[in-house]
Parts: structure tokens; C-alpha cells; sequence
């Protein structure tokens, strides 16, 4: 297990192949965030933009030190899991934040649903209901996103979609999204393919989809895995329009795809382009101070979809722990339900992402203020739509 842990009272990362810290034990004041993200595998372009925007977090939070225990999952469940469950036993996590991609997150969710400790996803997980009684999410949810992409698909008029997805709970998510907002109307799916994170070519699924002659087509993958598709639906000639997903929404994909990304339409995060975004956008000074900061730190258009969720978490973590703490002390069961009932009971949460409003029933908490459309237009996002 690759494990790299941190304390923000120090500012010192180090990361090692066995356990190791440079921070001496956190006294009992502490509080406590257990992480696990993607920063290797399949998933690691997710991930490394999540811990790199870590780096914006504080020392404390509300007078009290902040320590942080981040273990790299090499966006493997399994792997994830086993992170999340010693993060609660034995570094006393006071909640769980991560993973980056779905299958992780998934895994995560049923260990913070068994030890009862609250679980920030980074990813936009879909769980039966009642099940994400401890698992919130800062990501946007599917449904959201693929509300945007049917009315605009609607509003072109096109009538037949191919779709091509991840073989797994993401792609899974977007397509049942799709033909729950597509329902009704004469915009129908002709044709349906997946493919698995780590494959090499979808020139047998492409051909397919191709044949099936659709107007338009999705591909619903994420990081530089999305531009496979992209690709080879060019090299074969499909001329009909792309649409991507919020997974796709960095300009590493743009990188990786090249010209063959040109044209591509995908809704986002508001993070994404805060320079674009009206004045009136509550998202718009959140999302310009982290943009400012991550690209001064990494370069120009260094940023993505994935890199502002890791710094809504610590958004919503200044709104929480505060009042968990007039509830319970950190390091105790009491002060775990005391951020999770906060997470419910705190409003108007303002992020990069979106504004948020957790509830009982709803554990997404945002609604279309942490959406737009964005057109790749000569290598940049273009605002289509606010």
C-alpha cells in the first residue's frame, strides 16, 4: 500500500511505499480527515489534481489543529476499502474523504456506512436509497449533468444518440441518466457500447455505433480515458456531434485528444471557467481564487473538473466542524454523527462547484448553479450555457 501522509499544522507532505509521517501523534484536539484518493492507476488523472489542490488547506479549522491522513487507493475498490477502514481504526479519522472515481468512492460508502463515519465523495456515486445515510457528495450528480446534455440534444434536434461508456458504475450511471431525460420525447439511444478504463482500443464498439448512423453520440468516460472514443470516432469518420461528460473536463483530455476534441460539448463545473461565469454567480470568487492558486502553482491551464472538489471539501468542512464541535469533541463517536447531522442541517454552503444544501433526502445538495456547457473552441472551454 502506497501511503503518503500529511499534517497541515506542519505543511509537510511525504510519501514513502510503507507507512511513515513527519508529524508527531495529533493530540486529542485534533481533528481528524482521513483521505484516500486515485493518485495512481487508471484513475490518477482524477486524483492528482485532488491532492495537489490539498495543498490549499488550512493548519486548523476553527481554532482547532487540522491533520490529515491521505493514502493513495491506485483507483482500485479493494484497495480503497482497506484505506477507508484504517483510516477509522487506526488513524481515528473523524471523516473520510474520497475516493476520485466511482468504483472506490463505492467502496469507501459501505465502510463509512459500517463503522458509521460521514464520507465526502469526490466522485458523484449513485447508492440505492437509504443506503448513503453517511456518504454526501461534492461532485455533481449524473442526473443533473445529464439534464443538461438531453435538453441541449432536444433543443438541436437530434433524434438518434449513440452511446458509449465506461463498463462500470459511471458509465452505468450516465446511461440510465440519459434515458430517464430522454424519455418521453423523439430523441431515442440507437445504439449502446462500453468499454473498461484501461483499454487500449474501441475501434469494435466505435464501428458500431458508427453503423447505427446517430446524429449525435455520448461517450461517458473520465480523465484521458474519455478521449479514446473521442479519437477513434474521428479516425472513422464519424461527423455527427460529440458530447462528453463532466468526467471528461479537463485540459488534459483536450491534450490527450487533440484536434479531434475540437467541437466537443460537456457540461462542467462552474470551476471550470469562473472567468466566464456572470458577476452575479455566487460560484464565480470561490472558483477565480482556486483557479488563480492552482494555476499560479501549476501552470496555465493546469486545471480541471476533478481539482476544485478536493478544495469544496474543505469548504464544506469550515461550515461543519465548527458546529460539530459545540456538539462533541474530535476523536469521538459523538463528534463523527455531530459532522454528519451538520452536513444536513448547514445551508447555503458556497463552493467552486456549486452552492450547497444538504438534506435528509438529498445527498448531492446542489442544484443547476453547479452546472454549465462548455464547447471545446480552438483547444479552450466556451461557455455555451449558464
Amino acid at each position: 500500500m502506497r501511503k503518503i501522509r500529511f499534517a497541515l499544522s506542519a505543511m509537510c507532505i511525504v510519501a514513502t511505499g510503507v507507512a511513515s509521517s513527519m508529524s508527531a501523534t495529533p493530540a486529542f484536539a485534533d481533528v481528524t480527515v482521513g483521505v484516500t484518493l486515485s493518485t495512481t492507476g487508471p484513475s490518477s488523472s482524477l486524483g492528482i489534481p485532488q491532492r495537489n489542490s490539498m495543498a490549499m488547506w488550512p493548519k486548523e479549522i476553527a481554532g482547532q489543529p487540522l491533520h490529515v491522513v491521505l493514502l493513495d487507493d491506485a483507483s482500485d475498490p479493494t484497495q480503497a476499502n482497506q484505506n477507508a477502514r484504517k483510516l477509522v481504526t487506526s488513524d481515528n479519522a473523524d471523516i473520510i474523504v474520497g475516493s476520485s472515481s466511482a468504483p472506490p468512492s463505492l467502496a469507501v460508502a459501505n465502510v463509512a456506512n459500517e463503522l458509521h463515519v460521514a464520507q465526502i465523495s469526490l466522485s458523484p456515486i449513485s447508492m440505492p436509497a437509504g443506503t448513503d445515510h453517511w456518504t454526501f457528495r461534492i461532485a455533481q450528480p449524473v442526473s443533473l449533468m445529464a439534464q443538461s446534455v438531453a435538453e441541449h440534444m432536444k433543443k438541436q434536434g437530434y433524434k438518434r444518440i449513440g452511446f458509449i461508456g465506461f463498463s462500470d458504475s459511471y458509465g452505468e450511471d450516465w446511461l440510465k441518466n440519459l434515458q430517464q431525460s430522454l424519455a418521453g420525447s423523439s430523441t431515442q439511444i440507437v445504439a449502446t457500447e462500453r468499454y473498461a478504463r484501461a483499454d487500449t482500443s474501441v475501434t469494435a464498439q466505435v464501428l458500431r455505433i458508427v453503423s447505427a448512423n446517430p446524429d449525435a453520440v455520448l461517450i461517458a468516460g473520465a480523465g484521458t480515458a474519455a478521449a479514446l472514443p473521442q479519437i477513434t470516432l474521428k479516425e472513422r469518420g464519424y461527423r455527427g456531434q460529440i458530447y462528453q461528460t463532466h468526467g471528461a473536463a479537463s485540459y488534459d483530455t483536450i491534450r490527450v485528444a487533440g484536434k479531434a476534441m475540437e467541437g466537443a460539448i460537456l457540461p462542467a463545473g462552474p470551476a471550470l471557467v469562473p472567468e466566464q461565469l456572470p458577476a452575479s454567480a455566487l460560484t464565480k470568487a470561490p472558483g477565480m481564487r482556486y483557479v488563480e492558486w492552482y494555476e499560479g502553482r501549476y501552470g496555465k491551464n493546469s486545471r480541471t473538473q476533478f481539482g476544485p472538489s478536493a478544495y469544496d471539501a474543505l469548504l464544506v468542512l469550515q461550515r461543519i466542524v465548527p458546529v460539530a464541535l459545540k456538539q462533541a469533541a474530535p476523536g469521538t463517536p459523538a463528534f463523527r454523527a455531530a459532522l454528519r447531522d451538520a452536513l444536513e442541517s448547514e445551508k447555503e454552503i458556497v463552493a467552486c462547484h456549486g452552492v450547497f444544501n444538504f438534506t435528509a433526502n438529498d445527498h448531492f445538495g446542489v442544484d443547476k448553479r453547479a452546472r454549465v456547457l462548455l464547447q471545446v473552441v480552438d483547444g479552450q472551454w466556451k461557455l455555451v450555457e449558464y
